[in-house]
């Protein structure tokens, strides 16, 4: 099934220069008449070109099973060895002949805290990327990506090169150097070699051909829409070891530390709470708490190898291009048990081209770069509002600014009111997003070791500016500082189960296939820290960033003395009172309606007012919740303290138990403690990460708060008529014409489970009712097909609308499956309507399993349209995904036949290979009837 690997022509780095030169020169002439992208497949001597299915359909589906791994090149070793995944784990302080049964952290011990005592540390906020104009004038930059060289412990290796990080000054100068160089292209650079050859190829004792770019080449793999979408912003980052943060995006973050909260008299000008970081991140440690241990280079791997953790703020109808490089270790086993040096990033979830969504088989090695070109766009670009003359669909701008858009006459346009208009279906607007690492079998490891970062989006609509009042503007809770992207009021908030070991350095036990649970619980990756907040109302954008957990969280304020509903621990003398609140958006989709999480209303029809009255439903892994808590109201002043609790108990990786009592975790009557046994210590009586994980402070409020009342957007409930909408929903499950939409679609069925699984590979995914396979890049599950190719402004349309089931069948386990590219929304859950939070929603994660608030199966509508290529969908317990629960699915260009081959990276470059569909890839289910498939 291989085929024979060829570059592109050294031309295909000569067409950047082009397509720079038209979209300087197009001026206003219109984009769709000027054949500047090219949107036909790759012709047959382009090494990315498409093939015919092979005859013996059967033959090559079963070849796949028989080949060896699609990431076996990622494990080379010197001398021409293929390691594999036991090389990664090498270094593991606890291999299963010293693990315990303990299940807190899995088959691990307690983590040591170093006399640490809980929220006594301030809690760091994102640290934004920052962007920068693409300017293909700027110089070229005069100090090229440094390799890895030894150096002192904790941020190098003083022995091994191979097993080090570029010194911590060179990277630094190499990042605060202006621009791109080489200059981004619309095919990948297979040109320039890769900076560090000389070292890598010290380290295998052999010639290699690895180029700069890791991006697979040819047109297969290159931007699609290029020029059309041409990245007018950009930024460069590196995967790094830890290491000392040196202040180096300082002066890119919008705030520049000087106004609103972020200024000299806010709360969140210290950025780690004591005077040497004030205005500045200069100094900030890679360390989970002052009194626990700096984290090593190859303990945690971060963007820029810096802690805090990182956010992109970004604006639709501005294309942003991310230059991701790879800094880690040469080596494969240099990762102190856990983790892979090749990675792919999968921004979560993107209405983006596949070449840029991070597929587990697109991955680039140590030393090289991959550029991804995310649009930025609003689905239904080519079909809905294509004239660009919805006000609700367009960014947000300063008075005078210029920018680039696309509408009928393509060109500079000049902020108008605060708005630029541009094309797409406005009811698509997205706001939370994250990035993460996706590589194939070790994306729980690498995003668990420090691979993610969080993702706002910025709108007419969501234009974090409360002060703006045109009528578009939802005016959520931010701040008025900056004319966009205020985050004084407006926090990101990731919530992650971490273990440590004994040394107090980062642990994972790789061994495990059903589910990693670290014993503690860390938000923006502190141990219990402390946000201050002012008495007004606030946006929190919460994300699971576990790799098994879920959560449920509880709000509560803390009353001294015993008037509270809630009375603390014996003889503490505190008791407590629910903090109500509104959610506002669910993953990153602002909603309908806000749900008020105050008691008002039965939100999951379970007959019981209470259960989600200041308590959220079961949060899944990747899964996000925007809620709005004002800190002015139900009983709460200033020098009040609040907390979230979480509820939600797990014994082990299979999924969560039921949530605890609130009353029995404030009370402390369940709390897990540590007991020393023959073996050691070890958790009794319970789960340790359920209990208390994040204080907040109310600080006196003297401004005047200008956000939305989210109460006015509430549903109907009883007493109350339907109230205003936020996003309205583009699919409504009771509507008739909707209805008459969905007769029409295609159905395709999933089911996630261990059907058909091995001991190596136990989790599967049965595809309409086939066989379970293990995941393998080379096999094509689905392939839907774009209803038109890019249009020209004036069309009008709808995009290909298919009905998805997605079903889990083992009992006790739970499964968030993830869809990539596009949002759903869910039709039914369980064959019944879904509950409040999701009847609303628009999602890109869907829990399938047995706890309470979840069902065994859900039914979503789910639309393609604008781009095509190659995607996935997979449980994001990450474990069950790197354990083969993970399939890919393709999107079609009209009228294609042929198929995609599949890329195979290497140290010498990408390779394609011959892809073998399934049987029902294309017809799935059929058309307008439900599956009928048994797990």
């Amino acid at each position: 099934m291989d085929r024979k690997a060829r570059h592109p022509c050294k031309w295909f780095g000569l067409l950047t220069p082009l397509s720079v030169l038209l979209t300087m020169t197009l001026g206003t002439t219109n984009l769709r008449a000027s054949p500047i992208d090219d949107e036909r497949q790759p012709e047959p001597s382009d090494p990315s070109a498409y093939y015919d299915e092979p005859t013996d359909k059967v033959g090559a589906l079963n070849a796949i099973l028989t080949m060896p791994p699609a990431n076996l090149d990622s494990f080379d070793l010197p001398g021409g060895v293929k390691g594999s995944k036991d090389t990664t784990r090498k270094e593991n302080i606890l291999p299963p002949a010293l693990q315990t049964s303990f299940n807190y952290p899995t088959n691990g011990k307690p983590s040591p805290l170093y006399g640490a005592l809980p929220f006594t540390q301030p809690l760091a906020l994102f640290e934004e990327f920052g962007v920068e104009k693409l300017d293909p004038t700027t110089p070229a930059a005069l100090l090229p990506f440094p390799p890895a060289a030894i150096g002192p412990l904790p941020q190098q290796d003083p022995t091994s090169v191979a097993r080090s990080a570029p010194p911590s000054a060179a990277l630094d100068a190499f990042l605060r150097q202006p621009g791109l160089t080489p200059f981004p292209s619309q095919y990948s650079n297979v040109v320039d070699r890769n900076p560090w050859q000389k070292q890598i190829e010290f380290f295998l004792n052999r010639r290699i051909g690895s180029s700069a770019e890791g991006r697979p080449p040819g047109k297969g793999w290159s931007h699609q829409r290029w020029n059309e979408f041409y990245p007018q912003v950009a930024y460069k980052t590196v995967q790094a070891g830890a290491r000392v943060n040196t202040g180096l995006r300082d002066s890119r973050q919008m705030h520049r530390y000087a106004v609103g909260e972020f200024g000299p008299s806010g709360l969140y000008y210290n950025v780690a709470g004591v005077p040497a970081t004030a205005g500045t991140s200069k100094g900030s440690e890679p360390r989970f708490h002052p009194k626990m241990p700096v984290q090593k280079l190859n303990s945690l791997w971060t963007f820029d190898g810096t802690l805090p953790p990182k956010l992109l703020m970004v604006r639709y109808g501005q294309p942003v291009l991310m230059r991701h490089y790879n800094g880690l270790p040469i080596d494969p086993s240099a990762n102190m048990g856990f983790g892979l040096h090749t990675i792919t990033t999968h921004e979560h979830n993107g209405h983006a081209p596949a070449e840029s969504d991070g597929y587990t088989n697109a991955f680039f090695f140590p030393g090289q770069f991959y550029d991804y070109r995310w649009p930025i766009q609003l689905a239904g670009y080519d079909s809905i509002n294509t004239k660009a003359e919805d006000p609700r669909a367009a960014f947000p701008c300063s008075p005078g600014e210029t920018l680039w858009t696309n509408d009928l006459a393509p060109g500079r346009k000049t902020c108008d009111n605060g708005m630029i208009k541009i094309r797409g279906d406005w009811r698509e607007t997205m706001s939370t997003h994250w990035f993460h690492d996706h590589m194939l079998d070790f994306t729980a490891q690498n995003v668990y070791k420090g691979n993610a970062a969080m993702m706002n989006y910025y709108s007419a609509l969501d234009r974090a500016n409360e002060s703006v009042n045109d009528g578009v503007n939802l005016r959520l809770p931010s701040g008025s500082a900056l004319p966009w992207g205020n985050r004084d009021y407006d926090v990101n908030l990731m919530f992650a189960d971490k273990a440590w070991d004994k040394n107090g350095q980062l642990w994972f036990n790789p061994f495990n296939t059903a589910g990693f649970l670290g014993d503690q619980v860390l938000v923006n990756w502190k141990w219990k820290p402390v946000l201050d907040v002012r008495a007004r109302s606030y946006r929190l954008r919460m994300l699971n960033g576990s790799v098994s957990r879920y959560f449920k969280m509880a709000l509560v304020r803390e009353i001294k003395g015993t008037s509270g509903e809630f009375q603390g621990p014996v003889g503490s003398g505190v008791s407590y009172a629910r903090v109500p609140f509104h959610l506002i958006a669910n993953d990153g989709n602002i909603m309908e309606h806000a749900v008020p999480f105050d008691g008002t209303m039965d939100l999951d029809a379970d007959g019981d007012k209470q259960n989600h009255n200041a308590i959220l439903p079961t949060l899944g892994i990747a899964e996000r919740f925007d809620i709005i808590v004002n800190f002015s109201k139900n009983g709460i002043k200033p020098g009040d303290k609040l907390f979230f609790v979480n509820l939600l108990v797990h014994q082990d990786g299979k999924g969560p138990e039921e949530p605890v009592a609130l009353a029995d975790v404030l009370s402390e009557k369940y709390r897990a403690i540590i007991k020393q046994t023959s073996k050691g210590p070890k958790w009794e009586d319970g789960d340790p990460a359920v209990g208390k994980v994040l204080q907040l402070n109310v600080k006196a409020y003297t401004g005047q708060d200008l956000a939305m009342d989210p109460a006015a957007y509430e549903p109907a409930k009883p007493g109350k008529a339907e109230g205003l909408f936020m996003i309205p929903l583009k699919i409504h499950r009771d509507n008739a014409a909707d209805k008459a939409l969905l007769a029409q679609a295609r159905h395709r069925t999933f089911t996630f489970g261990r059907s058909d699984g091995t001991d190596e590979a136990p989790w599967t995914v049965k595809t309409d009712g086939g066989f379970g396979f293990r995941m393998d890049p080379r096999r094509l599950n689905t392939s839907t097909k774009l209803a038109s190719g890019p249009t020209d402004a004036g069309a009008t349309g709808f995009g290909t609308l298919e009905v998805w089931h997605i079903k889990g069948n083992d009992t006790g386990w739970g499964h968030p499956v993830h869809v990539h590219f596009e949002e759903g929304i869910i039709l039914s859950r369980g064959g019944k309507p879904p509950p409040e939070w999701e009847k609303w929603a628009r999602k890109d994660v869907y829990r399938v399993g047995s706890e309470k608030d979840g069902t065994d199966n859900v039914e979503i509508a789910i639309q393609f349209r604008e781009f095509a290529g190659t995607y996935m969908e997979h449980c994001h317990n990450t474990q069950h995904e790197d354990n083969s629960m993970l399939l890919r699915w393709d999107v079609e260009k009209p009228g294609q036949v042929q198929l995609m081959p599949t890329p195979l990276p290497s140290w010498d470059g990408v390779r394609y290979v011959n892809s073998a569909a399934l049987p029902t890839f294309r017809t799935g289910d059929g058309y307008g009837t439900k599956a009928a498939v048994t797990p």
